[in-house]
């Protein structure tokens, strides 16, 4: 990071004047002005944000003037994968495509992920989001035996050792050909249930769909437990699990959280399938969270061919026909995405690129913030609040011009009201592990 733009007060008590914010991420203040943004002073005591006024109307007391300077609550990534993170050097995937990080990712995880491998890599994963103003992740955590119980017990080693900087969840990932493998998912529950973890999946366009999904949902209610799936993490055509996901939903009345990731194959139906495959998801009251960056990494690449496709699902459709939609991080430096540093800041922007989240700009902010803390079922996150905890991520970009144009590499991080060392972890920590 390079040095902030702003001096904060070191007391307990003090203002934040002049600032600008995504009004969709504001509870309790109105009056949004060009683009959904709203001006407003921000009372900071004691690690909370006592109150949020008009601007210039901060009584006379200790103050900062972000001079427009732009405000946002700590941001969430709910869709990534600690656990794969940053094993690129030692197992790049040579061929770019899915089928290549499935071969990589299977040779690494069989041949290095021990307890203390795994550890590293979070803890280096976790340093960067922190940085970068993360405060509440949810990771996919790779589940076929024995693997599943190593990086579980790590992950709650990792949870316990992080709470109060960035909160944690976890969703089991496995292919679904394994669900009806008895011993191992009934094993798999009962690890995800010791770990206050989330059911979750691959679907796969077998003729027993349905069947294993009624298996998932029953076993979900049965257990109390929410679910995460990735579903159609391709352009095929052919394949449409997602509307089999919100039918299973709605066949067993199940009440639990429901989220599902990727849904890109939805872009390659035909209008009249893809509407009525909106309409079933919006009535299963199911979440969809996008992963361009990775998508679009990974698909429809094929060597000397220019890529056609952006790899990412019916985002505005399924936003109007009121589904709530967030985007993500996904992979971090593994073979399904080579790039990426846990930073909500770059997955906005590369979002407003890839799926238009732009003209108008009013609510665009709620994809890393507001909604996928409502999803996630945080709502003492990704918003900012009279009476909420200082959170905050301060930016010296004024208007979204200027905060998408560059990396906003100055942010300032404040956590309970006081700025935290933003200094990002050097690669060259991970040097002994890649050397595996």
């Amino acid at each position: 990071m390079t040095r902030a733009f702003v001096s904060l007060p070191d007391t307990d008590r003090f203002a934040l004047k002049n600032a600008t914010m995504p009004a969709v991420a504001v509870d309790g203040f109105s009056a949004p002005n060009r683009e959904g943004l709203v001006a407003a002073d921000l009372i900071i005591a004691d690690g909370n944000i006592e109150a949020i006024l008009p601007p210039g109307t901060a009584p006379d007391m200790a103050f900062a003037d972000m001079d427009q300077g732009m405000i946002f609550p700590t941001f969430v990534d709910m869709h990534t994968h600690l656990d794969k993170g940053h094993i690129w050097p030692r197992k790049p995937n040579v061929t770019g495509d899915f089928m290549g990080a499935l071969s990589a990712v299977k040779e690494d995880r069989e041949a290095n992920w021990s307890a203390d491998d795994v550890w590293a890599r979070m803890e280096f994963s976790l340093q960067c989001a922190y940085a970068h103003g993360t405060s509440l992740i949810r990771t996919h955590l790779d589940s076929l035996a024995p693997q599943h119980r190593i990086s579980y017990e790590v992950f709650s080693q990792v949870r316990a050792a992080w709470k109060g900087k960035i909160d944690l969840q976890a969703a089991a990932l496995f292919p679904f050909e394994e669900i009806t493998n008895t011993a191992f998912f009934t094993d798999l529950i009962d690890v995800v249930k010791s770990h206050n973890g989330i059911l979750g999946g691959v679907t796969q366009m077998v003729p027993d769909l349905d069947a294993r999904l009624d298996l998932l949902f029953q076993a979900a209610s049965k257990h109390g437990l929410d679910i995460d799936l990735h579903v159609d993490e391709t352009q095929d055509a052919s394949v449409l699990a997602l509307k089999a996901v919100a039918e299973a939903k709605l066949r067993n009345g199940f009440e639990g959280s429901v989220v599902v990731g990727h849904c890109c194959s939805l872009t390659q139906q035909n209008d009249d399938v893809a509407k009525a495959t909106i309409d079933l998801v919006a009535k299963a009251g199911l979440a969809v969270v996008s992963l361009p960056m990775c998508n679009m990494y990974l698909q429809d690449r094929y060597a000397g061919r220019t890529p056609r496709q952006r790899g990412v699902t019916l985002f505005h459709e399924l936003t109007a026909a009121g589904v709530q939609t967030a985007v993500a991080s996904d992979n971090t430096r593994d073979p399904f995405y080579a790039y990426g540093d846990l930073d909500p800041v770059e997955v906005l922007r590369e979002a407003v690129r890839i799926i238009h989240l732009d003209h108008p700009l009013d609510t665009t902010a709620r994809v890393v913030t507001r909604t996928p803390a409502d999803i996630l079922g945080r709502a003492d996150h990704g918003r900012i609040k009279a009476g909420g905890k200082a959170d905050l991520v301060l930016f010296s970009a004024r208007r979204w011009s200027e905060f998408l144009s560059r990396p906003q590499s100055n942010r300032i991080v404040m956590r309970a009201g006081k700025a935290i060392d933003a200094h990002l972890p050097d690669y060259r920590a991970l040097d002994e592990l890649m050397e595996g």
